[in-house]
């Protein structure tokens, strides 16, 4: 057992979500959204190095001594997975990780709604959940490909950096690739995937004009992509791809993109104030006909009033579902404050308005 091992058991039990290890400073857990500090030492620098090398290949290990910064996973059997990232900072080596739960949860138990879990039914097209870092993209993602795992007779491919949650094959056969092992990048894997038979591809994240394009390209021949962008509502995850690409071939991409994307998933996590735990507010864009025109047409800025009007679909705004919460009373005035599209909506629930909210 690797001695940093007692510090993944105690996040697990402690229900942390993240667990941060920089040198100069102690232990840090994130619970529920917050940082606390673990009862330990303050962190030597070359004691962490050794603590942290112990996990971590020695190819990832020359990557990082490289660049400065590597991501890498890890696992210990019957508890979880857990996404690393190392890095050097001011006072020398550094390392988060996110714990992976090892049961993956389903749509129903993330109180995702119905329209949600029906994505994994599309016969082809492309899926993006979007959101800020730490928002839950993955663990939304994992319930979809779960669906289509139990409902689906077809083959799985997830191409990841690191692979994070990993699916037994039930009716699909799944397989896993993790770029820098067994790929040299997301766009070698999405290239070589068109000649691997899948019929669902997830993409772990869409970092680059090439593996957006290839993305594009396979949901345009027939195969299901389902990917992540660090984006923090529909109307901009449309216009984020869009503008990765060059002036000119923008109102090509418009158009395929109209064409090969059906949804968009974007959520805000929220920290519960009637319970221990947390929750997502989602947007959901469906791409109905009149969403695909707007696409083409270059008229994203008219898509909020779209999916206002789009409800019968399933579609919902980010500020309708904060709102929701807000009423339930789960979640805090100031957070819903803080992260609604439109603030003037929220401002009444506020005990001590700011004097000018429309600046906020």
């Amino acid at each position: 057992m690797a001695q940093i091992d007692a510090f993944f058991r105690l996040m697990h039990e402690q229900g942390a979500s993240d667990l941060h290890m920089v040198a100069g400073q102690q232990p840090i857990l994130r619970i529920r959204g917050e940082m606390e500090k673990i009862k330990y030492n303050m962190l030597d620098n070359d004691a962490l190095r050794a603590l942290l090398y112990e996990i971590v290949t020695e190819d990832k290990v020359k990557a990082f001594e490289e660049t400065g910064d590597v991501d890498f996973g890890y696992e210990i059997p019957g508890l979880a997975r857990y996404r690393g990232n190392l890095f050097m900072q001011k006072y020398g080596i550094g390392a988060v990780f996110r714990e992976i739960p090892s049961n993956i949860l389903t749509c129903e138990q993330l109180g995702l709604p119905g329209v949600v879990s029906r994505l994994s039914s599309l016969p082809k097209g492309m899926v993006l959940v979007t959101g800020p870092t730490g928002s839950g993209k993955s663990t939304t993602l994992a319930a979809i490909v779960d669906e289509a795992n139990k409902t689906r007779r077809d083959h799985i491919l997830t191409i990841e950096d690191p692979i994070e949650f990993v699916h037994k094959s039930q009716k699909c056969i799944v397989n896993h690739r993790e770029v820098g092992i067994h790929t040299k990048s997301f766009a070698a894997a999405l290239r070589g995937a068109l000649r691997e038979d899948p019929d669902i591809i997830l993409v772990g994240e869409m970092r680059d004009l090439e593996t957006i394009a290839l993305a594009m390209e396979a949901a345009m021949t027939g195969h299901l992509v389902f990917g992540t962008l660090h984006t923090l509502n529909a109307s901009k995850t449309v216009d984020r791809i869009i503008e990765i690409f060059p002036s000119t071939q923008q109102a090509q991409v418009r158009s395929t993109l109209a064409d090969a994307l059906k949804a968009v998933v974007s959520q805000t996590l929220f920290k519960r104030i009637d319970k221990k735990g947390r929750c997502a507010a989602l947007e959901i864009l469906i791409c109905t006909p009149a969403v695909r025109n707007l696409i083409r047409e270059g008229k994203t800025f008219q898509i909020p009033s779209v999916m206002q009007t789009g409800k019968k679909f399933g579609m919902q705004t980010l500020d309708d579902a904060i709102l929701d919460f807000l009423e339930k009373g789960w979640i805090a005035a100031e957070d819903a404050y803080t992260n609604a599209i439109e603030k003037g909506k929220f401002v009444k629930y506020l005990k001590n308005p700011p004097l000018d909210f429309a600046d906020a």
